[in-house]
């Protein structure tokens, strides 16, 4: 059984974290999810690296798999159990992706059952979105990408409550590139 309250799973206390590039503007995709604007950026690839060693399980929306299905090259969560976050049929190509359904907090419980003691990953804006409202997000790192996009995909746009977040460190990157890291605060507290 997980404790939500405490985030621990069997011994073990992961953390829940976001992981999300964005633009100057908020936006983590163009209008019709196009990511063009992070190709060729220095330093993008060299934050996620080290990131992705501490994940054990990732919990990704269903609109960001279909866009990172379509990248060229080999799958970049390797062998990382995926968890699709859809009420829609899903027929992955990897053995390491499969469908979840139900309440944020079940599919963070079954991606922590899939880590087993290791961090999580969440990814896409909604599921991002819902899991903060719901005070599931330990961390949250933002890399902030010099280029103003306009309209497109919002990052935060849309939670239902207020976040306070503590600042835990920045640094820049390189290319102008800045990650961010943070911790929201409770927004309510546990009974």
């Amino acid at each position: 059984m997980v404790d939500l309250t405490t985030r621990a799973y069997v011994g073990f206390v992961s953390k829940v974290r976001v992981f999300v590039a964005t633009s100057i503007d908020g936006f983590i995709a163009g209008p019709n999810d196009e990511l063009d604007w992070l190709s060729g950026r220095e330093g993008v690839e060299d934050t996620f690296t080290p990131f992705f060693r501490q994940i054990g399980a990732l919990l990704m929306g269903r609109r960001t798999y279909d866009v990172v299905s379509t990248f060229d090259g080999p799958w970049p969560y390797e062998e990382t159990p995926v968890l699709v976050a859809t009420n829609r049929p899903l027929s992955p190509d990897k053995t390491s992706v499969r469908r979840a359904t139900g309440t944020i907090q079940e599919m963070v419980a079954d991606a922590r059952h899939l880590a087993s003691g290791r961090d999580i990953y969440v990814d896409g804006g909604a599921l991002i979105r819902s899991a903060l409202d719901a005070d599931l997000v330990d961390e949250l790192t933002i890399t902030l990408i010099p280029v103003i996009l306009g309209t497109g995909v919002p990052l935060f746009a849309g939670t239902k409550l207020r976040h306070t977040l503590d600042l835990l460190g920045t640094r820049p990157i390189g290319g102008g590139l800045v990650e961010i890291r943070y911790a929201p605060q409770p927004t309510r507290t546990s009974p």
